[in-house]
């Protein structure tokens, strides 16, 4: 699988970061739309996707944690190497929370359809709760907006 390696300057957009993939994407891989990818930046590693923006060229978003671990942020250059990431995307459940989705068969049906990036989101804003009660009243408001077709952002 080819690998690219390339230095990129991190930009921000909004409250958010990316770096631009500076290689023509529907060459690449066949196809312009989103590409699922395993990234390093400055060897941190990530799962995500490039993303088309109605730019020039692809965006590679860089998490807040990352830009932490990696002791770098916005106008910093970093090294990056991409990888086409063809492994199916699997979102663990914590048990807690999966326990809640089985009491509401809407919401568990809806989350069930939910693209992995949505499902992986409400897994993260659950336990990243840094107090039990917090994490359950994130669980009781997870079934709440997922009953209602709310996508976590």
């Amino acid at each position: 699988m080819k690998k690219y390696k390339f230095a990129a300057e991190i930009k921000s957009h909004g409250s958010g970061a990316f770096v631009f993939f500076p290689y023509n994407v529907e060459k690449e891989f066949g196809k312009k739309g989103q590409i699922k990818i395993k990234a390093w930046f400055n060897g941190a590693e990530y799962r995500g996707s490039l993303a088309p923006m109605g730019m020039e060229y692809h965006l590679l978003g860089i998490r807040k944690e990352i830009r932490n671990k990696i002791k770098k942020d916005i106008g910093d250059t970093i090294e990056v190497e991409v990888i086409q990431d063809l492994e199916p995307r699997i979102v663990e459940i914590p048990k807690d929370f999966q326990n809640e989705l089985n009491k509401n068969k809407t919401a568990k049906e809806i989350f069930e359809k939910f693209a992995y990036t949505h499902r992986k989101e409400y897994v993260r804003w659950i336990v990243e709760a840094k107090k039990e009660e917090t994490r359950i009243r994130r669980i009781k408001r997870a079934i709440e907006m997922i009953a209602q077709n709310q996508k976590y952002s």
